[in-house]
């Protein structure tokens, strides 16, 4: 039995690919990290190999296997969206886990250059994006209070003026006030402390 470095090396090289992009999924604390990305990447390099070469001499379609590959993955992909708080999290990275499977394909068949490229290109948009979400993009944080004395009420849109905090709606019923604040991205943990400080004198009993 002879040792193929080639395909071996096939396998690596994908590995290390799908892994490249898991860690940036692991950097931004995502649903599938570094572990997923490598696996998903060399069990679909895997596939590839076996569909050129274990079958030598017998009649067989080659691309059988990998069609069956990208439509496999989305189960996995599935596995990582998260219906939560009427928001969907997670697609990227599913779209990610499906990225590394088309590179771990792309291994597979020799094609490192295009693996390379593909692999690079989709780090460089995650890391971009998240850039431009963090300095572009506002959050909005919903909160419910309840004044530990009412006569604090009426105060409390001048503290927040005061503050520059951002207030998007303000209402008062039944005793509570409810109120939505809107925030860069990049200054949530600073914006949330001075809310905090602001909000003394109120008990917090939601916020989202």
């Amino acid at each position: 039995m002879t040792i193929d470095w080639v395909l071996i090396f096939r396998l690596v090289a994908a590995g290390l690919m799908g892994g490249f992009i898991g860690l940036e999924r692991e950097l931004r604390s995502k649903e599938a990290g570094v572990r997923t990305h490598f696996i998903v990447a060399l069990g679909s390099a895997l596939f590839m190999i076996i569909s050129q070469f274990a079958f030598e001499g017998r009649q067989h379609d080659a691309a059988r296997v990998a069609a069956q590959v990208v439509s496999g993955i989305g189960f996995i992909g599935a596995g990582v969206i998260i219906f939560q708080k009427n928001a969907v999290r997670g697609v990227t990275t599913a779209a990610g886990l499906w990225v590394a499977a088309a590179i771990g394909l792309a291994c597979g068949g020799g094609m490192y250059s295009v693996a390379i490229a593909a692999t690079l290109l989709t780090v460089l948009v995650l890391e971009m994006m998240h850039f431009v979400n963090l300095h572009l993009t506002e959050k909005h944080v919903d909160l419910t209070l309840t004044p530990d004395k009412p006569y604090d009420i009426p105060e409390l849109p001048d503290r927040l003026k005061k503050e520059k905090i951002k207030v998007d709606t303000y209402s008062i019923e039944g005793g509570k006030v409810r109120l939505s604040i809107r925030m860069k991205q990049k200054d949530y943990l600073i914006t949330i402390r001075r809310l905090l400080d602001i909000l003394d004198g109120f008990t917090i009993e939601e916020m989202n």
